[in-house]
């Protein structure tokens, strides 16, 4: 890659990005609010470990249904470099369809099966009983969250990505003051625990979802891209939404189930190193979804640049777009390292917790550096439409080698917590190198959607 940076399109590409990053950021500050809140409760460590399964599970379904907002971004970003603003509106109505189909189907699945996920990756009754009530309610705002992906993917493919960053300031102020005020009982509500943090986050999704639509009302948009002017189920747009989509879906469900086998591999080591598990992979979320930020915003200008026909500048935005992901990811990796005390005390004041987690958090702190590349490369190339590609590294990377060489370093070789963290480089490294080679070849460039 050239090692010169492209000062113009490093300033389009965050100006694009900015808006995803700090929505991303604050999301993250949900995630770290949210941990900090339940790790101040009573048997901390049971709920600490249940919210990190219960996370993760709703993580694997959300995921996998919110790779929609990835069809329905790559779809609208085509459409306008090729400057059909109907047919991006167009691709919005029929999104927004599947979202309905899709919700309301997983969420019944979901309110109903929560206990049985949770109990099949925990080895502690207790850890089921508290992480299955606040996965319910997870599944019970799905609905809402898929709403909210569908009119994220529209915004973000036409390039407005300051509607994703009011949208996710609204869900995740609503989803900080109401997980405070359900979990600890405050004002005139009864204290309802990992419950209310669910109950939160389903709330908060419905609050975002009333925006977007509001959003969509506003004659600037309704006029332009006329999506409820004509709607009507059109299968090309389906099947190109389910064909971009349905790689990233089995990615993200695959990598999800991947991080819960990892956690069950840390269970057996011990609920604590399961709780102390949890808190890193929690203060992960400050360096990797400010980096999907960045991904975003790549997304967005590879897909125009590539329906203008401007290869070459579609790809100057990939390379800008990893230089500055890396540039933030090496400031917060710095952080991990150096002030590992001070990034543990913003989530829990459990000291045995925190005292497993620190060389942890120094070791994904470190590592951590790399992915930032990785993420924003696997954006650039889903753009173009080469979501099969990224799945198939994203897979075997995490199946073949963080997850056998964690559970052997951890529990084979009986090198604890720590040993089974190791295999986080060694995933890492040979993710990012991978879709680097694939950048590099310039053979995505050429892919029809």
């Amino acid at each position: 890659m050239n090692l010169f940076p492209d000062k113009p399109a490093a300033r389009t590409v965050f100006r694009i990005s900015a808006p995803a990053v700090a929505g991303l950021s604050s999301q993250m500050a949900v995630t770290v609010a949210e941990t900090a809140m339940v790790g101040r409760l009573t048997d901390s460590t049971v709920v600490l470990a249940a919210l990190g399964l219960g996370t993760l599970a709703s993580w694997a379904l959300t995921s996998v249904l919110s790779s929609l907002s990835t069809g329905t971004h790559v779809l609208a970003a085509r459409r306008t470099g090729e400057g059909d603003m109907v047919g991006a509106g167009h691709v919005l109505n029929n999104s927004l369809l599947l979202s309905l189909v899709l919700g309301a189907l997983f969420a019944v699945a979901g309110w109903f099966g929560a206990h049985s996920v949770i109990d099949l990756f925990s080895s502690d009754p207790a850890v089921t009983e508290a992480g299955a009530g606040y996965l319910r309610w997870r599944f019970v705002g799905l609905a809402f969250f898929l709403f909210v992906v569908s009119y994220r993917g529209f915004f973000n493919g036409i390039g407005h990505t300051q509607i994703f960053l009011w949208s996710a300031v609204i869900i995740n102020l609503a989803s900080v003051v109401l997980t405070w005020l359900f979990v600890f009982g405050k004002v005139a509500f009864p204290a309802t625990g990992l419950d209310g943090a669910g109950a939160a986050y389903a709330l908060a999704n419905m609050l975002g979802f009333l925006f977007l639509v509001a959003a969509t009302f506003l004659p600037s948009y309704r006029t332009t891209y006329r999506y409820y002017h004509r709607v009507h189920v059109s299968p090309a747009v389906i099947g190109a939404i389910f064909r971009i989509s349905t790689p990233v879906s089995l990615q993200n469900l695959m990598i999800l189930l991947g991080f819960l086998v990892f956690v069950a591999i840390t269970g057996i080591i011990g609920t604590a190193e399961q709780a102390a598990s949890q808190v890193v992979t929690s203060a992960l979320f400050m360096s990797f979804l400010p980096c999907f930020g960045f991904g975003i915003g790549v997304q967005t200008l590879v897909g125009q640049s590539l329906g203008r026909g401007d290869r070459a500048m579609a790809w100057r935005y990939g390379v800008e777009g990893a230089r500055l992901a890396t540039s933030f990811t090496a400031v917060l990796g710095a952080v991990f390292i150096l002030l590992p005390d001070l990034v543990l005390a913003l989530i829990t004041d459990n000291r045995e917790v925190a005292a497993m987690a620190r060389p942890v958090i120094q070791i994904a702190g470190a590592t951590q550096i790399f992915y930032a590349a990785g993420i924003v490369l696997a954006h650039a190339l889903q753009a173009a439409g080469a979501t099969i590609y990224v799945m198939i590294v994203e897979v075997l990377t995490h199946w073949v080698i963080f997850l056998p060489i964690s559970y052997y370093l951890g529990v084979g070789l009986e090198g604890g917590l720590i040993g089974a963290w190791l295999a986080l480089p060694a995933y890492i490294l040979t993710y990012t190198a991978l879709m680097i080679w694939k950048y590099r070849s310039g053979s995505w460039t050429h892919i029809r959607v």
